[in-house]
């Protein structure tokens, strides 16, 4: 998002908020939606992952409150034009609530469970962040309103603090089982990088990441598919991979050296399921190793196209969580000249992400979109990802 744009938004976003309010916010911040370029479903296994911000952002224009009262309005949720949800502080519990809501009130629980002083909020939000296409649209709802209250409330809690309280609200308030790389690249990506993050310990690495400076581009593209973490496919994965973990007597799948692979899997017997799951982060930790490397050096940033399909044919084979639109998207992509495309996000719909030249864009574009109209799928949406920057406060 330019400054120019950010200031635009961040000034219909707080004049929204003075009609619902009364009065002025005390600030307005943004935090993006990300996509992943390599490395699904590692999180939750201590191992590597290698997302980017979006341009795409939610927005939150807030105000502190002292008198225990969490006041929540969204521009984005039908039916939520006139009216705003009340929430009392000491009423906030896990699980209690199965709207929106759930977010933003989760953010507030998890900070104050963990002994921050925060006595309230008047809140109003808006999203560019397609919801439901794989893109983090819960953790940039989720970040942008801690950092609105760590500043407000003087908390002083860096990215990586917030990300892991931004978890542990959508893993126990709102009940998904979701790993930290969303919340963590919402809060601590910046422009012109990818963040190669090893989920164990948090450790982060800035890779430049500059497509357009080569002449290529890489698109999304959302399928229109809509999906659900806190579903049970998810928690199934997870649940598998923590199965396997304890069957080959490690702490988490990041423990299974890529050369021991084989030894491993043969360890596990006929349980053909959770050898899939295993064979899966294994190799797709081995997957980011190899990009990390590429990206450094800087000798072949094309070569990354190849490991993108690996990484897809491994989340449709033996992860298990593609679905026919995010296939088509792959073999239309590569069979039109992409240089590498796979789903990306937690799967069962959501979208993939393709690796082109600048000069094919437009007809990977037409490919992709005459394909879903032949399948009768709903049309795709189509557009750039561009590494842009974190959450940070706007007005």
């Amino acid at each position: 998002m330019s400054e120019a744009v950010a200031d635009t938004v961040a000034e219909a976003v707080a004049e929204r908020f003075t009609e619902l309010y009364g009065a002025e916010p005390h600030g307005v911040w943004a935090a993006p939606g990300r996509v992943n370029l390599i490395g699904e479903h590692t999180d939750y296994n201590d191992g590597f992952v290698m997302p980017f911000a979006l341009p795409h952002t939610a927005v939150a224009a807030v105000s502190a409150r002292e008198d225990g009262v969490l006041r929540l309005h969204s521009a984005d949720v039908e039916g939520a034009a006139g009216g705003v949800t009340e929430l009392r502080l000491d009423d906030l519990a896990p699980e209690s609530d199965k709207n929106w809501t759930a977010y933003p009130a989760g953010v507030v629980w998890a900070l104050r469970e963990a002994g921050h002083a925060v006595t309230g909020a008047d809140i109003h939000l808006a999203s560019t962040v397609p919801s439901g296409a794989g893109l983090s649209s819960s953790a940039a709802l989720e970040v942008v309103v801690a950092l609105a209250l760590n500043d407000l409330f003087s908390l002083g809690l860096r990215g990586w603090q917030l990300a892991r309280l931004c978890q542990r609200a959508e893993n126990v308030y709102v009940g998904a089982p979701v790993g930290i790389m969303d919340q963590t690249a919402s809060a601590c990506c910046e422009a012109g990088h990818a963040l190669f993050l090893d989920t164990r310990d948090l450790s982060q690495k800035q890779i430049p990441f500059d497509l357009a400076a080569e002449g290529m581009r890489l698109l999304v593209v959302d399928t229109q598919v809509k999906h659900s973490h806190s579903e049970g496919e998810y928690g199934k994965r997870r649940a598998g991979c923590e199965k396997g973990a304890a069957l080959l007597g490690v702490n988490a799948l990041r423990d299974i050296p890529y050369e021991e692979l084989d030894a491993a899997l043969s360890r596990l017997g006929d349980d053909e399921e959770v050898r899939r799951l295993v064979r899966h982060v294994v190799t797709e930790d081995e997957r980011v190793e190899r990009v990390v490397s590429l990206l450094e050096s800087g000798d072949d940033t094309r070569a990354i196209g190849p490991i993108l399909v690996e990484g897809h044919a491994s989340l449709r084979d033996d992860f298990r969580i593609s679905c026919p639109e995010l296939d088509l998207v792959v073999d239309t992509a590569l069979a039109s000249g992409a240089l590498g495309a796979r789903m990306t996000g937690g799967g069962f719909g959501g979208s993939a992400i393709v690796l082109t030249e600048e000069t094919d864009v437009d007809a990977i574009t037409k490919a992709v979109t005459e394909a879903f109209a032949a399948a009768g799928f709903t049309t795709p949406r189509v557009f750039e990802a561009v590494p842009s920057a974190g959450a940070r406060r706007i007005h």
